[in-house]
Protein backbone atom coordinates (compact mmCIF):
# COMPACT_ATOMS: atom_id res chain seq x y z
CA UNK A 1 0.00 0.00 0.00
CA UNK A 2 1.68 3.50 -1.13
CA UNK A 3 0.76 5.73 1.97
CA UNK A 4 2.53 9.08 0.66
CA UNK A 5 0.06 8.64 -2.62
CA UNK A 6 -3.12 7.71 -0.58
CA UNK A 7 -2.32 11.05 1.76
CA UNK A 8 -1.86 13.20 -1.50
CA UNK A 9 -4.97 11.95 -3.02
CA UNK A 10 -6.67 12.86 0.55
CA UNK A 11 -5.26 15.99 0.64
CA UNK A 12 -6.94 17.02 -2.80
CA UNK A 13 -10.14 15.69 -1.97
CA UNK A 14 -9.81 17.46 1.21
CA UNK A 15 -9.44 20.78 -1.03
CA UNK A 16 -12.39 20.19 -3.38
CA UNK A 17 -14.65 19.69 -0.32
CA UNK A 18 -13.73 23.06 1.01
CA UNK A 19 -14.08 24.53 -2.35
CA UNK A 20 -17.73 22.90 -2.57
CA UNK A 21 -18.43 23.96 0.97
CA UNK A 22 -17.41 27.59 0.21
CA UNK A 23 -19.64 27.72 -2.93
CA UNK A 24 -22.33 26.54 -0.62
CA UNK A 25 -21.60 29.02 1.91
CA UNK A 26 -21.67 31.95 -0.55
CA UNK A 27 -24.83 30.75 -1.65
CA UNK A 28 -26.64 30.50 1.91
CA UNK A 29 -25.36 34.20 2.41
CA UNK A 30 -26.70 35.74 -0.82
CA UNK A 31 -31.00 34.05 0.14
CA UNK A 32 -30.57 35.76 3.43
CA UNK A 33 -30.57 38.88 2.03
CA UNK A 34 -32.30 41.58 2.99
CA UNK A 35 -32.99 45.20 1.95
CA UNK A 36 -32.91 46.88 -1.13
CA UNK A 37 -30.92 44.58 -3.98
CA UNK A 38 -27.53 46.18 -5.73
CA UNK A 39 -27.83 48.00 -8.92
CA UNK A 40 -26.52 45.30 -10.31
CA UNK A 41 -28.44 42.83 -9.74
CA UNK A 42 -31.73 44.93 -10.59
CA UNK A 43 -32.28 45.40 -13.99
CA UNK A 44 -31.48 43.28 -16.37
CA UNK A 45 -28.35 44.93 -17.89
CA UNK A 46 -29.35 47.11 -21.01
CA UNK A 47 -25.98 46.95 -23.62
CA UNK A 48 -25.67 50.47 -24.74
CA UNK A 49 -23.92 50.89 -28.14
CA UNK A 50 -21.13 53.38 -28.62
CA UNK A 51 -22.22 56.31 -30.76
CA UNK A 52 -19.37 57.15 -33.63
CA UNK A 53 -19.72 60.04 -35.83
CA UNK A 54 -20.12 59.65 -39.72
CA UNK A 55 -16.34 60.88 -40.02
CA UNK A 56 -15.09 58.63 -37.56
CA UNK A 57 -16.87 55.74 -39.11
CA UNK A 58 -15.21 56.65 -42.11
CA UNK A 59 -11.98 56.59 -41.00
CA UNK A 60 -12.00 53.28 -39.04
CA UNK A 61 -13.32 52.44 -42.28
CA UNK A 62 -10.74 53.84 -44.55
CA UNK A 63 -8.20 52.17 -41.76
CA UNK A 64 -9.46 48.50 -42.48
CA UNK A 65 -9.29 48.90 -45.86
CA UNK A 66 -5.58 49.87 -45.31
CA UNK A 67 -5.28 46.94 -43.05
CA UNK A 68 -6.81 44.56 -45.06
CA UNK A 69 -4.40 45.53 -48.47
CA UNK A 70 -1.36 45.17 -46.14
CA UNK A 71 -2.38 41.45 -45.59
CA UNK A 72 -3.06 41.23 -49.02
CA UNK A 73 0.20 42.01 -50.19
CA UNK A 74 2.15 40.03 -47.85
CA UNK A 75 -0.20 37.14 -49.15
CA UNK A 76 1.03 37.62 -52.45
CA UNK A 77 4.57 38.43 -52.01
CA UNK A 78 4.76 34.58 -50.29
Amino acid sequence: MNIPKVIADLRQYKAELEQAIAALDRLARKRGRRGRPPKSMGKAAVRRTRKFSAATRMRMAAAQRRRWAAQRKSKDSQ
